[in-house]
């Protein structure tokens, strides 16, 4: 399925190929949270949503450095345990948040749609590759190398905007009826 007016065969790429860097996060303890300052970790991205969990942010201890600020057009990927291949991009309503040691940050190029590529590690196909890849003989992990090797189609950078553009409305239209349903379990339980 393709949206009406575009053409060519999707060509394959690697996610290193679309990124500016990989980097891995601050190795900090958390605080408390001091009022602007978030600390994501595995733990504070959502299993099912893949966004962050907000209710009870945190901070990361000791000096900050903008090197490890999450900014517009990142991914963070997990990258050990039971999580391992987990991901986040960033919302800027989640305001300014620093990510920790055992994620990894995707910069993405400016020449790539962020919300394609997201979307990229929330199919089967990304979930396979995560399995075969994070096997060890000890706990699950993959490493900013891995990562940079996953391998995926992709359109034009227009069409790109277009399918993350329309899965952006898909996935607002989907967390709406979430709340809705929520909302009438709790009338249903009163």
């Amino acid at each position: 399925m393709r949206f009406k007016g575009f053409e060519g065969e999707w060509v394959e790429i690697k996610l290193g190929e679309c990124c500016v860097s990989l980097e891995y996060g601050m190795n900090s303890a958390s605080t408390k949270f001091d009022g602007e300052n978030k600390y994501i970790r595995i733990t504070d991205i959502d299993e099912s949503s893949s966004r962050y969990k907000s209710d009870n942010p945190v901070s990361p201890e000791g000096a900050l450095s903008d090197k490890y600020l999450v900014k517009e057009n990142d991914i963070l990927f997990t990258r050990t345990g039971a999580s391992t291949g987990k991901t986040y991009i960033y919302d800027h309503n989640d305001g300014k948040i620093y990510f920790a040691g055992f994620l990894i940050r995707a910069r993405i190029n400016t020449a790539f749609n962020s919300g394609f590529i997201f979307a990229q590690t929330q199919t089967a196909s990304y979930d396979r590759w995560v399995k075969l890849m994070s096997m060890r003989s000890g706990q699950p992990g993959i490493n900013s190398q891995e990562y940079a090797s996953f391998n995926f189609s992709s359109p034009t950078k227009l069409e790109q905007d277009k399918i993350a553009l329309f899965l952006s409305k898909l996935d607002i239209r989907i967390q709406t009826q979430s709340k809705i349903i929520e909302q009438l379990k709790s009338l249903i339980a009163g």
